[in-house]
């Protein structure tokens, strides 16, 4: 998957992903964690997620990536804040107090860039990732954080071959080998949201599972 799809997708503001709330998973089973409010979050893919700002509410600086930077300006400007932007490797950077939203390649961030993040959230990130590319990143994911962390992971799960994503379906067996391998993984829920999928429903899918993990180090 290239670039240029995601830059066409906010260019044209096709972003079905984006929710208009902050996730009930997120807000249910967070505070379960019980990690520090001073913890550095790192949010893969994480566009202008109004879950920034509820992480953020929670005390947490978060570490937001990017590669669109129409996403990174209009979660700043819609929120009415002044971010210091400056040049970093790869990466343009915008950051408040409370937010680092880095601008660019996910796999081109280093364990540097990101020090010290000790806590995960991924709602988007590797369902946005075709079958090829979810290695790599669960691979670079577990390069990234410190050896201490928590955090979770929200998936979808759906007959592929009923409609292309993203979101792209992985099913439990996939999560429990890429990400079961290198830290410790629990599923918290799991639910058929089909019903209120429109997309899914158009396309013809006969079932769509929503399943939510703790994960921490082992």
């Amino acid at each position: 998957m290239q670039p240029e799809f995601w830059y066409k997708k906010w260019d044209s503001n096709q972003i079905g992903f984006h929710q208009s709330e902050a996730n009930p998973y997120l807000q249910r089973y967070w505070p379960e964690l019980a990690i520090a409010p001073s913890a550095r979050v790192l949010v893969p893919l994480c566009g202008k997620s109004l879950d920034l700002l509820w992480l953020a509410g929670q005390e947490h600086q978060v570490i937001g990536v990017e590669l669109a930077e129409k996403a990174v300006e209009e979660f700043f400007s819609e929120h009415q804040l002044q971010p210091q932007i400056s040049e970093q490797g790869a990466f343009k950077v915008y950051r408040t107090v409370a937010f680092e939203l880095w601008c660019g390649d996910f796999f081109a961030l280093t364990a540097e860039d990101v020090g010290g993040c000790t806590a995960l959230y991924d709602r988007a990130a590797l369902i946005a990732l075709p079958d090829a590319m979810r290695q790599r990143y669960a691979a670079h994911l577990q390069h990234l954080l410190a050896p201490e962390m928590k955090g979770l992971v929200i998936t979808l799960d759906y007959d592929q071959s009923q409609i292309p994503g993203p979101p792209f379906a992985v099913n439990d067996d996939e999560v429990q080998r890429l990400v079961g391998q290198g830290w410790q993984l629990e599923k918290l829920e799991e639910r058929d949201i089909l019903a209120e999928s429109p997309k899914f429903l158009q396309g013809g899918v006969e079932w769509l599972v929503e399943r939510v993990y703790r994960v921490s180090s082992r």
